[in-house]
Parts: C-alpha cells; sequence; structure tokens
C-alpha cells in the first residue's frame, strides 16, 4: 500500500519520455470501457494492521511484536490463525459492501491476496483456505455487475519488507531461486481462477509494488517476462498488470516489453509517505494532480497505465499506518527527516474522522477526490485504497461518498477540469489548478 517514490516535486516537471513501440491492445476493460473506476478490497486475503486494527489490538503495547500476517499467524498458531482467519475472511467483505461499491457507480475493484494462498510451504507459518472465499466475492462481484483484478501483493520473502507484503522487515524476494519460482506458481494458481471467470476477472497483476531500492530491477522485468509466458497459458484471455516497482516516471519505458499485448502498468500515488508531498498545503496538493496527470497520460500512449492505489490522506495520522504501534511524520511522533512535526504544532487529532472535519476540510476533500480522479482518468483510471476501513475515514471510500466527500457515481464532479464526454484520449486540464 505505501509508496516511497524518491523523486522531487520539481523533477516530475522536468521528465523526458523514451519511447519504444507501444504494446499492442486488443481488449478493454470489461464493463469499464475505456476508463477504470475502482476501489481496493485492502485487508482481507493480507493483513494490514492499521486497516482493521482490532485484530491486533491484544498485541497493543505487548513485547510480541505481532506487526503482519507472518507473526499473526506465527503467535497464534495454525489452528487459532485459521478460525480468526475464517471469521475475517467470511465478514470483512460482504455481498452487501460489493452491492454498496456497484451502487456508487464503480465498474472494478482490485483484490489483494497473498502467495501464500496458491504456493503453501510447511516452513512458513501462513495458513490457507482463501481460495473459496476467493471465489464467492468474484460471484458476488460478476452478480453486480462489476469486474475483478486479482493482485499478488505479497510474495516469498517479501518483495518490499512492508507489512502489507505478509512479512515486515527485509527485502528478501530475490535472494533465492526458490522464492522466484514460488512467485510464478502463485500467479499460475491466481491465473487459473480468473480463467474459471473469463466475464468477471479480466485482469491479473503479478507483483505489487516492488521496491526498486532492495531488489535489482533487470530481475523484476525479468520475473514479469516469465510471469507473462506463465500467465498467458492459462488465462489468454486477462490483462496483465505489473507495478512500475516506484521507479519515476522517466524509467517507466523499461516495462514496455517487445512482443507483449494486454498489459497494464500499475502506478501508485500517495500524498504522504515523501517530505515533498507531506508538507504540501491544501492548495498545493490539488496542484501536484497536474503532474500526475501529465505523466500517466504520456505513458498510457505506450501502456495502459492505471492508478492501482491512491487516498484521500493528506496526512500520515491513521493508526498504525506507518507500521504496528508506530507514530506519524506529520505530528512528529515517527521519526522522520523533519526531525519534528511537519510544521509547530501539527496534531493528529482529528484528522482521520469525517465527524471532526468542518466544512473547509469537507471542501478540501471533495476537491482533492475530483482532482485526483481528473488526473487519473488522463491515463487508463484509478483504483482508490480502500473500500473501507475500520477507523481511517480518509482511506474509507464507501465512508467518504455516503457522505458526499467523493462524487456518486464518480462522474458527477463540481469541480472536474474537463468535459467526461469529450475525447477519451485528448483531455485537456481546466481548472483553477491547472491550465493546459
Amino acid at each position: 500500500m505505501k509508496i516511497f517514490r524518491v523523486i522531487s516535486t520539481a523533477a516530475v516537471l522536468l521528465v523526458s519520455f523514451a519511447y519504444s513501440t507501444p504494446v499492442a491492445r486488443t481488449k478493454r476493460f470489461g464493463k469499464g470501457g475505456d476508463v477504470i473506476r475502482g476501489v481496493n478490497l485492502g485487508g482481507l486475503f493480507v493483513l494490514e494492521p492499521w486497516i482493521t486494527p482490532s485484530l491486533f489490538e491484544q498485541w497493543n503495547g505487548s513485547n510480541r511484536k505481532v506487526v503482519d500476517e507472518w507473526t499473526f499467524c506465527s503467535e497464534l498458531g495454525a489452528y487459532e490463525c485459521t478460525r480468526r482467519l475464517k471469521q475475517h475472511w467470511s465478514t470483512w467483505v460482504t455481498e452487501t459492501d460489493i452491492k454498496t461499491l456497484a451502487s456508487l457507480g464503480l465498474n472494478h475493484v482490485r483484490i489483494p491476496i497473498g502467495h501464500w494462498a496458491f504456493a503453501p510451504d510447511p516452513n512458513e507459518p501462513y495458513v490457507q483456505g482463501q481460495i473459496p472465499y476467493l471465489e464467492r466475492i468474484i460471484r458476488w462481484i460478476g452478480k453486480h455487475g462489476l469486474n475483478a483484478v486479482i493482485d499478488l501483493h505479497g510474495v516469498p520473502g517479501s518483495q518490499n519488507g512492508f507489512d502489507n507484503s505478509g512479512k515486515f522487515g527485509a527485502i528478501g524476494w530475490q535472494t533465492s531461486q526458490q522464492n522466484i519460482d514460488r512467485s510464478i506458481q502463485a500467479v499460475e494458481g491466481i491465473a487459473r481462477v480468473a480463467a474459471n471467470y473469463p466475464n468477471i476477472v479480466d485482469a491479473v497483476e503479478v507483483l505489487n509494488e516492488p521496491a526498486n531500492w532492495g531488489l535489482s530491477v533487470d530481475q523484476v522485468i525479468e520475473f514479469y517476462k516469465r510471469a507473462y509466458t506463465s500467465f498467458r497459458k492459462i488465462a489468454p484471455s486477462a490483462i496483465m498488470v505489473v507495478h512500475d516497482a516506484f521507479l519515476s516516471p522517466s524509467d517507466w519505458h523499461k516495462f514496455n516489453v517487445p512482443g507483449w499485448d494486454n498489459v497494464i502498468l500499475d502506478t501508485h500515488n500517495y500524498h504522504i509517505f515523501v517530505k515533498d508531498r507531506l508538507v504540501l498545503s491544501r492548495e498545493q496538493h490539488l496542484q501536484a494532480t497536474c503532474e500526475d496527470a501529465r505523466n500517466v497520460r504520456s505513458f498510457n500512449t505506450q501502456l495502459w497505465t492505471v492508478t492501482g492505489e491512491w487516498s484521500l490522506a493528506s496526512t500520515d495520522c491513521a493508526k498504525w499506518l506507518n507500521g504496528m504501534e508506530k507514530g506519524a511524520r506529520w505530528d512528529g511522533s515517527l521519526p522522520w527527516e523533519m526531525n519534528g512535526p511537519v510544521y509547530q504544532g501539527a496534531t493528529c487529532s482529528g484528522q482521520n474522522s469525517i465527524s471532526a472535519w468542518d466544512q473547509d476540510t469537507r471542501t478540501f476533500f471533495r476537491q482533492f477526490a475530483e482532482t485526483q480522479m481528473d488526473a487519473y482518468e488522463a491515463g487508463s483510471g484509478w483504483f482508490f485504497w480502500n473500500f473501507k476501513t475500520e477507523v481511517a475515514d480518509d482511506w474509507n471510500y464507501i465512508k467518504l461518498a455516503q457522505n458526499k466527500l467523493i462524487p456518486v457515481p464518480p462522474t458527477n464532479r463540481i469541480y472536474s477540469r474537463y468535459s467526461l464526454d469529450s475525447d477519451r484520449w485528448n483531455i485537456k486540464l481546466n481548472s483553477t489548478w491547472c491550465h493546459e
């Protein structure tokens, strides 16, 4: 879920793309047509303490460091972990949730899942049993007129060291061939599910957020090539999705592989995990989306470019967002490069609760939602993170939409920069914040 792209705001404006021949594109995005508008079902098959803190609360303040799904199952043991997770899998995403998402005017749902559901290892503490719940959700998605993307969110050894990979800590994915082989096994397992639901699952993401700072990018691309070959043999009609490995837009051409067809590039945009974005004023947050629009629109001519994760968060104050029992950069409770809060007196109080937001804050979040939607639709669309959360309202699409802080349907925009009836591939930005 997290993004640590190390690139200055000024540098983004100077990007020049080195293009090769565009990847062939013969498919569209299911019921989305030319543009994806969707949400993520995060916190379901890959636990994240900040999304569902109730699952981790018993260890709050404990000397037993339970920080992710690996340690959750290691601490509980296989029997109890299985019991608790089956309860979670059966309740965190319900048919009512899927029906609600459809009623909000969305057309896609992205479903993160870990390798351990498809390529288990008895030496790992993870438990299995996810696939029947996954398939039930896929059927609900189809029943309510949506399409699904299944996302391999964690691989053996961890591709980024984040808790959302299943195991917090070292980046060890590329340290053994066995890790790579098991990752391919997981891709093949997901592809088989996709092949069983060809009218619902229209894409598979073969690896979420590989961290370029801890991996060989060349080896990541070689993995993508191998995954493409394996994936195409099983699910030839589905679209394959590759993540940009947090590389700057000037390096995205590396993912434009000759001979590929029907491939999406996934990039994630958050405004809170790097200093350049976190310190922005509200007005500057809105202006910064103009840069994102230019980047995705430019590369969308080579590979469909989708923003697979974004949110309305303008602070990193959500409880445990930065890790179990860790604080926030915003108020200085998490050690970081500013050695203190973003500004003197910055507080996390009320930052994540709609009930605490005044009218100016509500107006800003509605503008922030629309400017980001506009930006990412300059490419091929978006998936909001997350469909819901237990306590972090600025990450909760359903709650934000129900409170009119996100447009319903997504095209019902008050501050939109462009006509949604105009040429999809010739969008010009024109608003208070952007002029072209």
